[in-house]
């Protein structure tokens, strides 16, 4: 520890009796000494010490006296500050709270408090233990960690900001708090969660026509908190049942302005009826709804034509294989690409043909990546010849969108959500 030249050094030691006699197989007394003695150690080398006390709430339970003497015997050897660890994930917030309010009172010395997500409630416990007065709680972001988790920053800390006002991270920061939480999923190479409070796809989505309506009109009568207080943003979503004013409403996300009594509306609407009709859906699909919105007001710009495509698929019995193969035929800007590429299945192909053609025209196109394939059977009854729709999430690691395409033909709906995905990154980053 005190070779990685660290000002804080944190250790850990059981706080449980089961613990001691049945994982350490020592004494009592022998734990608290082991306790002390590393403490005094790191102390004595100039660190500041932090003790984790793992098990505290169990052993808290089962031994009060000893779980408070093992907090004891870390101060004393001269910790600066002793954590109370919820290593199994099994306490309640009204417990939590209770027992670092004891503890305070019982040793007047600072605590800080590590919670596990076992039971869903790790935020809410941080919430109880800073509200009974620890100085310090202990977090990842998104709430990574064993089994299911520890407490989630990117949930905790605007709750502690905002709701609690306490200024453990300034405003111009706390704006950055979405970009983080993407920031880590993509480095961790998973999805991120779109229903995630505060930082979340969907966290600030308005659907139902006299709701938007209302948000419209006054936001705070439907959101907690700003959007844009994390870095997140407002999302009007819109379907066959929407009204006028979700249609408005997004059109001005996109830039446009007009009031709901122009044709225009309707004919927005019309569109999206018409679309929803063949098995089409735009919630969970702003990008292909921002791209059928400029398409029906006459602004849409189209970055490439397809001559063609063709898809390839090979199995070999001998090698126990199956190769896949795309070849696309565009124009763009004028000029012909023709390119081929293979992948691990054909629309993974196709994706990297398209790609691979645009590349040259648009090489900040390696910049967004797709993250999310689903393929949902709309008319099960016809076998193989039912209609497909194929939902596609992107990302360019600051913001996602999703895009849709359906068709008889299963290629072919991938084909229209990764143009309606492509073209949609193309037109907010335009270059």
């Amino acid at each position: 520890l005190l070779e990685a030249r660290t000002p804080v050094v944190t250790f850990f030691g059981k706080a449980w009796l089961l613990h001691v006699h049945k994982v350490l197989r020592t004494s009592p007394d022998e734990n608290l000494a082991m306790i002390a003695d590393t403490a005094r150690y790191l102390k004595d080398h100039g660190r500041e010490v932090i003790f984790d006390a793992e098990h505290f709430f169990d052993g808290y339970r089962d031994n009060p006296r000893y779980a408070l003497d093992c907090l004891l015997a870390a101060q004393k050897a001269g910790a600066d500050l002793v954590v109370l660890c919820d290593t199994c994930g099994g306490i309640m917030p009204s417990d939590a709270g209770r027992i670092v309010r004891d503890v305070i009172a019982q040793t007047g010395i600072p605590v800080g408090a590590h919670f596990h997500n076992d039971c869903g409630v790790a935020v809410a416990n941080s919430l109880a233990a800073v509200e009974a007065g620890a100085v310090q709680v202990h977090g990842s972001v998104n709430g990574y960690g064993e089994r299911t988790g520890n407490c989630n920053l990117t949930t905790l800390i605007p709750n502690l900001v905002l709701k609690k006002s306490l200024p453990v991270l300034s405003a111009p920061r706390l704006k950055h708090l979405r970009d983080l939480s993407l920031f880590v999923d993509e480095i961790a190479n998973l999805r991120h969660d779109p229903r995630a409070p505060f930082v979340g796809r969907t966290s600030f989505a308005h659907k139902g026509g006299m709701h938007v309506n209302a948000v419209e009109k006054l936001p705070r009568a439907y959101e907690h908190i700003p959007p844009e207080t994390v870095g997140n943003f407002r999302r009007i979503l819109v379907g066959e049942l929407s009204g006028r004013s979700n249609v408005l409403m997004k059109a001005t996300e996109l830039g446009y302005r007009f009031d709901k009594d122009q044709p225009e509306v309707r004919k927005i609407l019309d569109e999206i009826k018409r679309l929803e009709s063949e098995g089409y859906e735009f919630e969970a699909a702003e990008g292909s709804l921002d791209i059928l919105i400029r398409k029906a007001l006459g602004r849409h710009r189209s970055f490439f034509e397809l001559d063609e495509y063709h898809v390839s698929i090979f199995k070999s019995s001998k090698l126990h294989t199956v190769d896949c193969e795309a070849t696309v035929k565009l124009r763009v800007k004028g000029q012909p690409a023709h390119t081929a590429a293979e992948g691990d299945g054909p629309v993974h192909a196709l994706d990297r043909a398209l790609r691979k053609a645009l590349r040259d025209f648009y090489p900040h196109i390696d910049k967004m990546s797709l993250e999310d394939y689903k393929v949902r059977i709309l008319d099960s009854q016809t076998g193989t010849a039912a209609r497909t729709r194929v939902f596609i999430e992107s990302t360019d690691g600051h913001r996602e969108w999703g895009t849709v395409g359906v068709s008889d033909n299963i290629i072919e709906a991938s084909w229209l959500a990764l143009v309606d995905s492509i073209d949609y990154f193309l037109l907010r980053n335009r270059k």
